[in-house]
């Protein structure tokens, strides 16, 4: 009997210890992931760099419904852990500066990946989330106090490491930022400052054609009295492509839609968003010298 006992109790353990690694599943209720392990099917890793501030991070309201797809992970801000991809990919615990509100939602990020997912099946998309809230392109710089973009470039370089060798590249940067420049005092160095952010990327990174893909703000931001350059910077995100190879801009003007303040795009929005992302990225790859299938 006692016998018994003990073997019965060996193989529950067993078969948790099976379930766990096959499933494993974060407090959070995410599905974490081994990226070091390609699925069965899949050729490569691709992954991308998520940059800009709250509406990168996304504001949109969360569908209750969501399907995941296994293809499609994402790296968690909070302790770099890599789980299923499921909005909000933001999740930091940090309040946007300019509402004080919880910033995360549905931004562009998944429905990106969807759109690539569907194009190519037999490739693992990972998304490196690094938005946040409020911050101004400043902050987005090497180097300075607090920056965002050495958290950026060192997760970045992390994921790079996990992956399995040889089949792992970072293939783009999606930019969506803008709003906190759109001042009379901050605008006139905005277009300096990404040009720079797009070239320290692309030096830090050891990756001299990284894509490099902008978004405009919403053109409902341009109504805002505490926005009076939002159309400038526009014009400057627009400008891109003429001063940077390999870069392009998502033109969002015609989107409307946003959460009722006139500032965030709403889910409709961002998921009109992602797939033109996918567009001007797949416009790009195909000339990138460093693309290898």
């Amino acid at each position: 009997m006692h016998k018994n006992l003990l073997f019965i109790v060996a193989v529950f353990v067993g078969l948790t210890v099976v379930f766990s690694e096959e499933t494993p599943v974060l407090k959070d209720g995410a599905e974490s992931v081994d990226i070091s392990k390609l699925p069965e099917g899949v050729r490569r890793l691709d992954l991308f760099l998520l940059a800009g501030q709250s509406n990168m991070k996304g504001r949109g309201e969360v569908p209750p419904d969501q399907k995941s797809n296994p293809h499609i992970v994402s790296m968690q801000m909070k302790n770099d852990q890599w789980v299923v991809a499921k909005d909000p990919l933001h999740v930091d615990g940090r309040v946007d500066p300019i509402d004080k509100k919880s910033n995360a939602g549905v931004g562009p990020g998944l429905s990106f990946a969807q759109t690539l997912a569907a194009r190519e099946p037999d490739v693992l998309v990972g998304l490196i989330p690094c938005g946040v809230g409020g911050s101004k392109i400043s902050q987005w710089q090497p180097g300075v106090p607090r920056s965002l973009y050495d958290e950026a470039v060192r997760r970045a370089k992390l994921a790079l490491s996990q992956g399995p060798s040889g089949k792992t590249q970072l293939r783009g940067v999606l930019w969506l930022q803008g709003e906190s420049d759109s001042k009379d005092n901050l605008y006139p160095e905005y277009q300096k400052s990404l040009l720079k952010l797009v070239d320290n990327l692309r030096k830090d990174l050891g990756i001299p054609d990284l894509p490099f893909i902008a978004c405009t703000i919403g053109s409902f931001v341009e109504a805002k009295a505490n926005y009076p350059r939002a159309r400038e910077i526009n014009g400057i995100l627009l400008d891109l492509p003429k001063q940077r190879p390999q870069t392009a801009c998502v033109d969002a003007r015609d989107l409307k839609g946003n959460i009722g303040d006139n500032l965030h795009y709403n889910t409709e929005s961002q998921t009109t968003i992602g797939p033109r992302y996918a567009e001007k990225y797949l416009s790009l790859k195909f000339i990138n010298a460093s693309y290898k299938p």
